[in-house]
């Protein structure tokens, strides 16, 4: 048997619990981890809360469960150590330190989670802490799905990130300074040194200014947090400046194919892929110190609901990690 953080209904933190549940045993094909950290992400909150973009509630139902959550075990990234493999595994042995995103498999919010070897599973870096090994995927495979497959980011452009101190935001920062881009970030006044430090080479205070009154265009805006919308953002864009809405409600979602105008600016919104490349790629990054997960928060698997009681609030800078087990 196993410890893991149960959600059963829908609804605030208290409805997350720690319950004995059966250890998954790996088929023939299949690996299985201890989890030494996780992450309660955004993901997770918004399928706990069912706080999501206006007209995506029934989508989430009938996708995750439509009265109570169809997998209670939530939770899609981790850091771990492999403890057995199936004998048809080829890639990893017991040992192995890995890094693993479960999808919409979810349940990495458990002592141990069993994959496929041929899922996202990579080796973890040396040089990262448990804590930051966790908080690597989630939020770097959205800001390079948006910046780079979707917003295709060239060397030597122009860069605003709405919502920088975000986990998505944070990586989005250091992924645009790799690629050679000037970056302006959009934060309160207190997380400018944060947002400097990871390679902001601007940064606009939303508690006293809009970037939408600017006379400087960017070349790309990345929308972490669903506040900037077409007509009002579409302006501080250059001639073929694209929008990037990684949060965005229903009716902007199925209108953003229409949101192109006659300079070729455009909107693009969509879900961010989950890629082993993607993966391999920030992986890579971390180890030659060029990519760092940023962490707000760690907790003991024991407080699973104050991990969850700070997704429910603003001003979180990065990601929320969770301790599930202690490292050989």
């Amino acid at each position: 048997m196993m410890k893991a953080a149960v959600c059963r209904e829908y609804g605030g933190p208290d409805v997350v619990t720690l319950e004995e549940r059966p250890t998954p045993q790996p088929g023939d094909n299949d690996v299985q981890i201890r989890v030494i950290t996780t992450c309660v992400n955004s993901a997770d909150w918004r399928i706990r809360s069912l706080n999501v973009p206006t007209g995506f509630g029934i989508i989430v139902r009938l996708f995750f469960g439509f009265f109570r959550p169809r997998q209670p075990v939530l939770g899609s990234e981790l850091a771990g150590v492999v403890e057995r493999t199936g004998k048809s595994v080829t890639q990893f042995k017991p040992g192995d330190h890995v890094i693993a995103m479960t999808g919409i498999r979810l349940g990495a919010r458990a002592e141990y989670v069993v994959l496929p070897e041929n899922t996202l599973i990579v080796r973890k870096p040396d040089n990262l802490t448990w804590e930051q090994a966790a908080a690597l995927c989630f939020g770097g495979t959205a800001a390079l799905d948006f910046l780079f497959h979707k917003g295709k980011l060239s060397a030597g452009e122009h860069v605003l990130i709405n919502g920088a101190t975000g986990t998505v935001g944070s990586a989005a920062i250091q992924l645009a300074r790799q690629a050679g881009a000037t970056v302006t970030a959009v934060c309160s006044y207190h997380s400018t040194p944060a947002v400097r430090a990871l390679g902001a080479d601007h940064v606009i205070n939303y508690e006293t200014e809009d970037f939408r009154d600017y006379t400087h265009r960017w070349d790309i805006i990345l929308d972490t947090i669903g506040n900037a919308r077409w007509k009002d953002s579409k302006r501080p864009l250059k001639p073929n400046g694209r929008l990037l809405r990684v949060v965005a409600d229903m009716n902007d979602t199925l209108l953003s194919f229409l949101h192109k105008d006659r300079e070729g600016r455009r909107e693009i919104t969509g879900t961010a892929r989950e890629d082993i490349a993607d993966v391999n790629a920030l992986a890579n990054l971390a180890r030659q110190g060029n990519f760092q997960p940023v962490i707000h928060a760690s907790f003991p698997l024991t407080d699973i609901r104050d991990a969850h009681q700070v997704m429910d609030k603003p001003g979180k800078h990065g990601s929320v990690v969770v301790r599930v087990s202690d490292p050989d």
